[in-house]
């Protein structure tokens, strides 16, 4: 599959300031020919950010209205999520350990399960 950026209109994705990728300045300067306003953030801002970005991209995942997007927004969600776990010095290992006892305790999705309430 190749990548090809989706374009949706989300109230999510036009809240500012937020985290962009990398290379967004040049994209942006490359389209426009303007430069974008950015700055780089200290620890605590960028874990702030990094936060509100995996909540904004779930949200399009949320939302996503093909197997294509489906397949971005997953892939925006799994960088965030890589991200996150190389700042804060975690390893995929120990996510996996921890993924793997609360599979063992609690179970996984396998079964589809929907609580409609709880009386």
């Amino acid at each position: 599959m190749q990548f090809q950026h989706t374009i949706t209109d989300l109230p999510e994705e036009n809240e500012y300031p937020k985290l962009i990728r990398d290379l967004i300045p040049e994209i942006i300067k490359k389209h426009s020919g303007k430069d974008a306003h950015v700055r780089r953030l200290d620890d605590d801002e960028f874990e702030e950010y990094l936060r509100k970005k995996v909540v904004e991209e779930a949200i399009e995942l949320r939302h996503a209205d093909s197997e294509h997007n489906l397949a971005e927004e997953i892939a925006d969600v799994q960088e965030l999520l890589d991200t996150l776990l190389k700042f804060k010095g975690i390893s995929k290992e120990q996510i996996n350990t921890v993924q793997d006892q609360k599979r063992t305790e609690r179970g996984g999705f396998e079964k589809r399960l929907l609580m409609e309430n709880n009386d």
